[in-house]
């Protein structure tokens, strides 16, 4: 199930209009999908927090669960996206490189509005990224904890 990116502000309707000027300058072209965002659909933690970014990060970018992603297309393979969620731009060319992890996460942010950009460009200054990595792999091993989360959240144990 891919979740789509709502269009309008948040708390209106579905069609309402932006305010001119609010929209995102990277990441939007003409109102076409220019990135995916690739996460666990089979996570009930990592589904909220896409249906999250479905309803409060404006973007075009697809939010998509890996297992009902073209994962070749994409440049991705099922190992990468069992590890951590992905950001993948697309370009002229196709797919690009992808960006995993919190990294993945401050280019998701980086594409919606002003706020969220902000937010998105913290996140990849040097101290904030340092902390990021080690903080996202602590969630993501304990992802089945969260709220929303299940058993079948969890990961299997390294190795097998």
């Amino acid at each position: 199930m891919s979740i789509p990116a709502r269009p309008g502000r948040p708390g209106r309707g579905a069609g309402s209009a932006r305010r001119p000027g609010s929209l995102p300058a990277r990441g939007w072209d003409n109102g076409v999908v220019t990135a995916t965002f690739v996460y666990d659909g089979d996570c009930a933690f990592c589904t909220a927090c896409a249906r999250f970014i479905a309803r409060w990060v404006p973007t075009r970018a697809a939010v998509v669960p890996w297992q009902r992603a073209d994962l070749a297309a994409l440049g991705l393979t099922a190992a990468e996206c069992e590890a951590a969620v992905q950001w993948v731009e697309r370009g002229p060319a196709g797919a690009g490189m992808p960006l995993a992890g919190p990294d993945g996460i401050a280019a998701l942010l980086g594409s919606s509005h002003r706020a969220w950009r902000a937010v998105g460009w913290l996140l990849r200054r040097r101290p904030v990224r340092a902390l990021a990595w080690p903080a996202y792999r602590w969630v993501a091993r304990n992802r089945h904890r969260m709220p929303g989360g299940t058993a079948a959240c969890a990961l299997p144990p390294a190795g097998s």
